[in-house]
């Protein structure tokens, strides 16, 4: 137990717990291609293409191989026999290769040191596994950024997808995110396919985008090591983006389950800029870039903090920190010392564990609706 507080949680689990699943169903294929991928940080990807096959209902013929490390711990090569799965049921991986099956003629991937899109300089910086393209213009990592900033986690944009976000950013329409606040309806109409109907559907989409809640915002920026459930909880403690943009690292550690990288990522992505400039453009759009500061309600919860875990019968988790922050109360997302009660339903997770390691009070469901007097 002391070795499990040590090790601590980050935002989705506990660092010291592991989960147990059924095997994956795997497959042999032929690897037929080694392509490279630019993501929205640079990072060069390298995919395998292979034969497709049938795995876990659907078809797949394709796999990450994320980085140029894992391609040589594999030692796989154009031509080879591959095994195949879907990693957590979910990811198709490359399981290993089959060497004895090699007849010579395979061919072996080599990272490219030049971006493959821009043609700029690619380079691996010491301590990193990923091989990235510093081109900051790079219209690959421009298009991915964009994709991501109106996906649905993110401003949850309507209508705009990766064909769209292709001709916007090949025709010079947009040069990072922040135009898109800006598009008129001659720019729309620039683009393949585009009719009047839908062009001032999208702008009106876009404009509706602006009072999205400041945890999306800040998860569309593309911060590296941010996820969606990263942003909800920085934005429990930083009201704004200035307000983060301001803060110390030290600061930033005070946020539950965001440790050193996440917080120095914080700190360099704000120090950086042209980041700072297209936050300046977000604003003069009108984009909200803070959230309402809400009076503290009063309630017969006042004071005390409840974490839920597991599943409840007649009640959403949703719904149940809904319930106790109209009474006053506050609903964590973390199990840590602050914590006055652990409400347990069917199932629960680890935070049952800790809950118990660090003492904290467990109720029921039915003793949970007793303290709220339903």
């Amino acid at each position: 137990i002391d070795i499990q507080k040590k090790l601590g949680a980050t935002s989705h689990e506990p660092r010291w717990a592991i989960a147990y699943k059924f095997p994956a169903e795997e497959k042999e294929t032929i690897v037929r291609d080694i392509i490279v991928n630019i993501g929205r940080t640079g990072a060069l990807t390298p995919v395998a293409i292979f034969d497709p096959v049938n795995l876990e209902g659907s078809t797949v013929s394709r796999a990450t191989l994320h980085n140029e490390d894992q391609v040589k711990m594999l030692d796989i090569r154009v031509g080879d026999h591959i095994i195949v799965r879907k990693a957590g049921s979910v990811i198709p991986e490359v399981v290993r290769v089959i060497p004895e099956k090699r007849t010579g003629n395979e061919k072996p991937f080599e990272m490219p040191d030049k971006c493959p899109v821009c043609g700029g300089p690619a380079v691996r910086l010491e301590g990193e596994a990923a091989t990235r393209c510093i081109n900051a213009s790079c219209p690959a990592q421009l298009k991915e950024r964009i994709i991501h900033f109106v996906s649905r986690e993110a401003m949850d944009i309507e209508s705009i997808g990766q064909k769209l976000v292709e001709q916007m950013v090949d025709k010079g329409i947009v040069k990072d995110f922040a135009d898109l606040y800006y598009l008129k309806k001659q720019d729309m109409m620039k683009l393949e396919r585009m009719g009047n109907i839908l062009a001032e559907k999208i702008l009106r989409n876009i404009q509706d985008s602006k009072t999205k809640p400041l945890a999306n915002l800040l998860f569309a920026l593309g911060i590296f090591q941010v996820g969606k459930r990263t942003a909800e909880l920085l934005v429990k403690k930083f009201k704004s983006i200035d307000e983060l943009a301001n803060a110390t690292i030290e600061d930033i550690l005070e946020v539950e389950g965001v440790g050193p990288v996440t917080a120095q990522s914080i700190k360099d992505f704000f120090s950086a800029k042209e980041n700072i400039s297209i936050i300046e453009k977000l604003k003069k759009a009108g984009v909200k870039i803070a959230e309402q500061l809400e009076e503290k309600v009063e309630g017969p919860l006042k004071g005390l903090v409840f974490v839920f875990t597991g599943t409840f019968k007649e009640v959403t988790r949703g719904d149940a920190k809904k319930i106790v922050e109209s009474l006053g109360g506050e609903a964590a997302e973390a199990v840590s010392r602050k914590v006055n009660y652990v409400v347990v339903g069917e199932d629960p997770g680890s935070k049952l564990d800790k809950a118990r390691a660090l003492g904290i009070k467990t109720i029921n469901e039915e003793e949970f609706k007793k303290l709220i007097g339903r």
